[in-house]
């Protein structure tokens, strides 16, 4: 049985059980309706820009990490909120691949951000939170409820409760993922004793470094992974530090990149995959989302990595 009728406190997508179905991706995420604008140029402060481009679609670091690991063909389960005027949303993301059993609705309107994106594919991001911060205890412990030992919980920093979720997801024997955006050193730290896996850019792992006088080497954590834009990225593991090199691409757009890099990683993780066959393929996904305008509509499957001889 499947369906998308939400209602208060519903959820929506198919009901039966997750046993039998193999690792499975448990994301506690964020889902937005983005207004992506494009622009000559960034607006400086007081200035009034006229823009060249508009459209909406899905997105919200969540979302569109679920999708990507969906694409990447893992088992995604979402976890997460929408406002009544969501149901959209959360039919976008069953037709991609994702488990949508475990989002709710709640009074409030779904959450949103603003984007504007220049001519060079650089961006600025205006958030709105809405009902992506309704997220109870006891919604996602029913959630992770369904979940098998060595099972994958992913976060970012959209949603509320990771405190929670991560503790509960460690008692239940899964891993636990954090994509650390957007930045709080306080929150990092108040899951840090949960997290296997680490996911920050360069900037936010310096700032980091500030609030814990710890670089990256140092963390309590596994695993750490410091992208680095259009440099690749630095592995931090248990082996030493490991440097990967990004593709050569033209960017049209930077959003979603790293989340599709972070969704991608931990459905190679999910798989089985060596860890740095999971960020080399990342940087595959991630290298070819930027040559495309959009969110988690546009973000590419293992076919078309394929069709661009990337894999």
């Amino acid at each position: 049985m499947s369906g998308t009728r939400l209602a208060d406190g519903d959820i929506c997508g198919p009901i039966q059980g997750l046993g039998g179905m193999g690792m499975t991706v448990f994301n506690l995420g964020s889902i937005n309706a983005d207004y992506v604008y494009q622009v000559p140029h960034l607006p400086a402060p007081g200035e009034t820009l006229a823009t060249t481009k508009m459209s909406r679609g899905l997105g919200g670091k969540g979302a569109n990490m679920s999708v990507a690991a969906a694409r990447a063909a893992a088992h995604v389960c979402h976890i997460g909120c929408l406002g009544p005027d969501g149901a959209w949303a959360a039919e976008r993301l069953l037709e991609y691949g994702v488990d949508t059993r475990f989002i709710t609705t709640q009074s409030d309107s779904t959450g949103h951000a603003i984007i504007a994106v220049d001519t060079s594919g650089e961006n600025n991001i205006l958030l709105y939170p809405g009902a992506n911060h309704k997220n109870t205890q006891e919604a996602i412990g029913a959630a992770l409820s369904q979940a098998n030992a060595g099972d994958w919980l992913l976060m970012q920093n959209e949603t509320n409760n990771q405190s929670y979720a991560a503790a509960t997801a460690k008692t239940l024997g899964l891993s636990v993922g954090y994509a650390a955006a957007p930045f709080d050193a306080q929150a990092v730290q108040a899951v840090m004793g949960s997290l296997d896996l680490l996911i920050l850019n360069a900037v936010e792992a310096e700032q980091l470094h500030q609030a814990t006088g710890q670089s990256p080497a140092q963390l309590p954590v596994r695993d750490i992974i410091v992208t680095l834009g259009a440099e690749g990225c630095l592995w931090y593991g248990i082996e030493g530090q490991q440097q990967f090199e990004a593709i050569a691409v033209e960017p049209v757009d930077t959003t979603g990149a790293g989340d599709t890099f972070t969704g991608y990683v931990l459905a190679g993780l999910d798989r089985g995959m060596p860890m740095a066959q999971a960020i080399s393929l990342g940087i595959k996904a991630a290298g070819l989302m930027v040559t495309r305008l959009g969110t988690a509509d546009v973000i590419p499957d293992l076919k078309d990595l394929q069709d661009a001889q990337l894999i």
